[in-house]
């Protein structure tokens, strides 16, 4: 999904020209009341359905804390509120949306979750393929991660998959992304971890290598010898709405530059890729 992210459904497109379907699956949204699923996920989801990505196998479960029913969660998405050319697949998302009450650290949340996957999979003959998105604060992704385990949510079988998306910031320092990085992988295989920064999935930083190495005009130029400097300009005009803890805890240097922002400073700088193969791409240490 971080690869679709913002994208619009010409642009999906062109990036796949025969696009299939993914595999059948429920979407668990873990912190669905926030800001980060309404203004991103559930366009993002919208985009998959009108580029013909998603399976008609296909569910999502809110989990939050707020007391509310599928029709209030749904309304509260901005699905069924108003007509546009979005409609169909507004539609079509409502009737597969659903919202579930639950404290992120309690372990009775994540039995009553297993039971709401079992009716939802039934519901809509999508079976037990499960992707889990942290859309929480940063202190909470262990703490899911680990219950997730207890429950057995987790545990890949035979013809299923499961896999957990982690939204950043992915620790705040070297030390701790590190310590997490174990808890996670004490429960998960590197296999079913996705770490992404939803900045990476928009249209306008997707083109940016594009624009760098396959453009003839600027590729030659591109370089300290004729680029005085660069300036990396965040021009948003939201204000904390909802977020008043969130920045409380974080702050706003901590939520922007080190990832959004020094992602970006790095496609502008960074050399040509040698390969786009994740497994081949990564680094030998050097021998000393």
């Amino acid at each position: 999904m971080s690869e679709v992210l913002m994208l619009s459904p010409r642009r999906i497109n062109e990036m796949q020209p025969n696009p299939r379907p993914g595999d059948r699956c429920v979407l668990v949204i873990f912190g669905a009341a926030g800001d980060l699923t309404k203004r991103l996920l559930v366009p993002a989801l919208r985009n998959l359905r009108r580029a013909g990505l998603l399976p008609e196998e296909f569910a999502v479960i809110g989990v939050s804390r707020r007391g509310m029913d599928n029709g209030t969660f749904r309304r509260d998405l901005g699905l069924g509120v108003c007509k546009s050319a979005d409609e169909a697949a507004d539609d079509w998302l409502a009737e597969r949306i659903y919202h579930l009450q639950g404290k992120l650290n309690d372990p009775a949340a994540y039995e009553n979750l297993n039971k709401l996957l079992a009716v939802t999979g039934e519901a809509h003959r999508i079976g037990r393929n499960y992707l889990f998105y942290l859309a929480t604060p940063a202190q909470m992704f262990a703490t899911i991660v680990k219950r997730l385990g207890e429950a057995g949510l987790v545990r890949e079988e035979k013809g299923h998959w499961r896999r957990v998306i982690i939204e950043k910031p992915f620790g705040a320092d070297l030390p701790s992304a590190q310590a997490l990085n174990r808890d996670i992988l004490g429960v998960l295989t590197e296999s079913q971890v996705y770490r992404i920064d939803h900045y990476l999935g928009k249209e306008t930083v997707q083109n940016i290598l594009v624009f760098r190495f396959a453009n003839g005009l600027f590729e030659p130029l591109w370089n300290r010898n004729h680029i005085d400097h660069v300036q990396i300009t965040v021009a948003e005009s939201l204000d904390v709405e909802r977020r008043g803890r969130f920045y409380d805890a974080t702050g706003a240097l901590r939520n922007m530059v080190p990832n959004h922002l020094f992602q970006l400073l790095t496609l502008t700088a960074m050399e040509p890729p040698t390969c786009f193969d994740a497994e081949r791409c990564v680094p030998r240490r050097p021998k000393y």
